[in-house]
């Protein structure tokens, strides 16, 4: 930092400003000064730059100028979420006094410190996502991911094995600050495309150890003592200092330390996330079009956190499912206590932020009467669950408390529109307090008093227009009219202020009154204050069933939304099993059906089955419709193990324990990656992750390199899919020639999508049926796309020759079609040996008719021959 020359020129205001900083020395100072939050030296220069506000100076006369730039207070909100964006921390240096009454340099203290990962202010959150601060420690075991939203209270901490599964959990969890040891930045290098920009601070060892006082042994000791990996403590333990340091002491309302293992769930990796457009689009990233846009029909914004939870962790334990699918069963079924119920929660604020800010001392007294309202509204609520029968609603009924006396206390107290700020005054009703009454009477002017003064001095003076006034600036004064200004009485009248229209005077009679009044409302000031604290202190104390309260209304309202949009949708109940099937009648894609113009969406039957029907090979052309199929599949896997219904006429999903895509072409040219090193390394982490109980999505593997490369690696990979891990696969592919390995693969099926063809024309009917089909109708395709007619005619010239000859270099030598004539030695090659035992395969090659066969099926016949001959 820039500093001035020497000592001298230090002002004692300048001097709390260096305290400041040098308290905080990595975060921007924000320096209450009147009504402007103003910085100072280089942090004026850092907020001028990503503010893009004007940089002045102080002293700009003096031998050493301090670059100075600032931002209205009241205006904070607008300003600090792109002082976060840009990854600094804020420090907010407040006026411990009022400056009026200060006796010399205003007191300033820092009140809190705003970073990426700690923010309380509702402003500056998004509602309907978590804004999560994490910590990871790496240790011979494993990696200890902790992370923690200090703004709702949710704490959860992990320890993975797997450094992929890692990565897979950050992507979930997407933190935007993450604490770290010293020395531990470099292993976050390979996770830094998951990261996505979050700040990474580092720490001292000392952090990472456990505390000993008694609220951090409260909440690390969750589920018994140390049950928790020791590495998870010690995660925890920093987040939680971190959180205090940046507080002042106070620790916002923080739910236990919830520990699971990423095994407890299905695991969702960031490809899946992304593929299947859980929760953003994959070109925009918008959230219409996504599940999560055609689920949520939350009414709370701790309802939308939940959802988004829930969907990017789906269950694995069938006991825990259909307890969730009991409840919106019921709650779909009773329509009208369903609308009832989301009517009631329409009006419920978001308690868990109001309880972090407010245990945290910053929530005013808005947020204390926003949280006694909803407290009121939840009334009915747990009324109406009271009378459930599935076992979740009844535990809901039971940790929804309406805490009917503290609601009570806090919507007698405080007035309806209460003053942002605690102190203003005036938050209070009358009857409150007899003390704060008078108080607050002598404070607003005594209007009686001041009546009967006005009275006095127009019957005194003869001024028929004599008004006694006040304002913050000048406080009581006499207005006399200019016209009247001879009327006034030579003694006891003193001139306070000339104006253009008349003049302004005060009395010793007022000037005493005037004190009076101003030592009341400083007083009032002080009672209120108190009195706030004392409510603030009644709910604090509340702090744990507050919690609970508002966990079991964010469940709710989750599972109400899941009812509401099976009912919209005509989504059914799944039967979700451990069997290894996926047996899908009428499945629908719930997105695409929502986009489609009055619902026209073609349903299709799906049957997977790790034991019999285990890999489906899927042709037909582009645009017919074969990702969405796959697609839907996943995302009613997906939903079924959410616990929502699904859209289908009958589901039977057995349990997946991870859901794999591979699926569209994408490159990541900023890490040196082409598309299809994308794609096969994509291909690899299926490979080696996939287990018997994944459900695999591979849609077009062994694009973007050579034909005869990508058909031998697409069929590589599904023979030891087949062979060797044998999940439950879905395989799009325009190499037809894979449609072969049912000859040699139990478990393997052929499907396509259905078309019908009239004059050179294609109609898709996105009707998945059996058998393979050897067509990709890729120049049909090309010139639906509006491919200029010349190049569509030359196309269908080289695809003639292409399939005749095999040989490109004819097509480009010639530049026109060949005769047909079959690839040399193909009939020799296929003509089958007199008194060879038979064989599907060979009965197949003896139907063949040697100069109708194409290039690639001769490869492909190869390849098993290859299988069958080698040892």
């Amino acid at each position: 930092m820039t500093r001035p020359k020497t000592p001298g020129n230090v002002t004692p205001v300048m001097q709390q400003f260096l305290d400041a900083k040098a308290e905080v020395p990595d975060a921007l100072v924000l320096f209450r000064m009147g009504d402007f939050y103003e910085t100072f030296f280089e942090d004026a220069e850092t907020a001028a730059r990503v503010l893009d506000i004007t940089l002045t100076a102080r002293d700009k006369q003096g031998d050493n100028p301090i670059p100075m730039a600032g931002v209205p207070h009241h205006a904070l909100d607008a300003y600090l979420p792109r002082l976060l964006e840009a990854g600094l921390k804020v420090a907010i240096c407040d006026q411990m006094e009022d400056p009026a009454k200060a006796r010399g340099i205003v007191r300033r203290a820092i009140t809190r410190v705003v970073t990426p990962g700690v923010i309380l202010d509702p402003g500056t959150l998004d509602s309907g996502r978590n804004n999560f601060l994490a910590a990871l420690v790496f240790s011979l075991r494993g990696s200890a991911l902790a992370y923690l939203d200090a703004s709702c209270g949710e704490f959860r901490g992990t320890l993975v094995e797997d450094p992929a599964l890692l990565r897979s959990e950050l992507a979930r969890v997407g933190p935007a600050e993450i604490l770290v040891a010293p020395g531990a930045e470099a292993s976050l290098q390979p996770l830094k495309e998951v990261l996505k920009g979050a700040t990474v601070t580092p720490l001292e060892p000392a952090w990472f150890t456990p505390e000993d006082d008694p609220d951090t042994r409260r909440l690390l000791d969750a589920g018994g003592p140390g049950t928790p990996p020791t590495e998870v403590l010690a995660a925890a333990a920093a987040l939680l200092r971190y959180v205090r340091g940046t507080q002042r002491g106070r620790l916002p309302s923080l739910e236990v330390l919830e520990t699971y293992q990423v095994r407890d769930f299905m695991v969702l990796d960031e490809t899946a996330v992304t593929d299947l457009e859980l929760l953003r689009t994959i070109r925009g990233g918008d959230r219409r079009g996504t599940l999560l846009w055609v689920l949520d029909g939350t009414r709370t914004p701790m309802g939308r956190r939940l959802l988004k939870r829930w969907l990017l962790y789906p269950l694995v334990r069938t006991d825990a499912i259909e307890r969730r699918l009991d409840a919106v069963e019921e709650l779909g079924e009773r329509s009208i206590e369903r609308e009832r119920l989301r009517e009631y929660l329409g009006d419920v604020a978001d308690l868990e932020r109001l309880l972090a800010r407010v245990q945290a001392g910053q929530g005013n007294a808005r947020d204390v009467l926003a949280l006694g309202r909803s407290l009121e509204r939840l009334r009915p609520v747990r009324e109406a669950l009271q009378g459930t029968k599935a076992p979740l609603l009844r535990e809901l009924a039971g940790r929804i408390d309406p805490l009917p006396a503290l609601s009570a206390r806090i919507l007698e107290s405080l007035v309806e529109e209460p003053p942002v700020t605690v102190r203003e005054g005036g938050m209070f009703r009358p009857g409150i307090s007899a003390e704060l009454d008078d108080l607050a009477e002598l404070a607003r002017g005594g209007r009686e008093w001041i009546a009967r003064f006005e009275a006095e001095q127009r019957e005194k003076t003869g001024i028929a227009s004599l008004k006694v006034r006040f304002n913050r600036v000048f406080g009581y004064y006499i207005e006399v009219t200019r016209a009247n200004l001879h009327l006034v009485p030579a003694e006891g009248y003193l001139r306070k202020q000339t104006m253009v229209n008349g003049e302004r005077f005060y009395t010793p009679e007022l000037k005493e009154y005037e004190e009076k009044v101003l030592t009341a409302q400083e007083r009032q000031y002080e009672l209120e204050a108190r009195l706030f604290e004392e409510l603030r202190d009644a709910v604090g104390a509340q702090a744990r069933a507050l919690g609970l309260t508002a966990g079991g209304v964010a469940e709710l309202d989750v599972l109400l939304a899941l009812a509401q949009a099976a009912r919209e949708n005509g989504y059914t109940r799944p039967v979700v099993d451990y069997s290894g099937v996926i047996d899908l009648r009428d499945g629908r894609h719930p997105v695409v059906e929502r986009l489609l113009p009055a619902r026209r969406f073609v349903p299709n039957d799906v049957r997977v089955d790790v034991d019999s029907n285990q890999l489906l090979i899927i042709t037909g052309p582009n645009m017919a419709g074969k990702s969405t199929v796959m697609r839907q599949v996943a995302l009613t896997v997906i939903m079924a193990q959410m616990g929502s219904f699904v859209p289908a006429a009958s589901a039977v999903v057995g349990v997946a324990d991870r859901v794999f895509t591979r699926v569209g072409a994408s490159d990541a040219l900023t890490r040196g990656l082409s598309t299809f090193m994308v794609e096969m390394n994509e291909a690899a982490e299926i490979l080696r992750r996939a287990t018997r109980r994944s459900l695999v999505i591979l849609d077009e593997i062994g694009r973007g390199t050579s034909t005869y490369d990508g058909l031998a690696i697409a069929w590589a990979v599904a023979e030891h899919l087949h062979d060797v891990i044998g999940p439950r696969t879905l395989f799009a592919t325009h190499y037809h020639e894979l449609t072969q390995l049912t000859g040699s693969k139990v478990r393997v099926s052929n499907w396509n999508i259905a078309v019908k063809e009239f004059n050179d024309e294609i109609f898709f009917l996105h009707k998945l049926v059996e058998g393979a089909t050897n067509r990709s109708y890729g120049v049909q395709v090309a010139r639906l796309a509006g491919v200029p007619a010349p190049v569509i005619a030359r196309a269908k010239e080289i695809l003639v020759s292409l399939e005749d000859s095999g040989d490109p270099r004819r097509v480009i030598r010639k530049g026109r079609p060949v005769k047909r004539r079959p690839p040399a030695g193909v009939g020799d090659l296929f003509t089958p040996a007199a008194g060879e035992a038979d064989s599907p395969l060979e009965e197949r090659l003896r139907r063949l008719d040697p100069n109708a066969v194409s290039p690639m099926e001769a490869l492909a016949l190869l390849f098993e021959l290859r299988g069958l001959l080698d040892p």
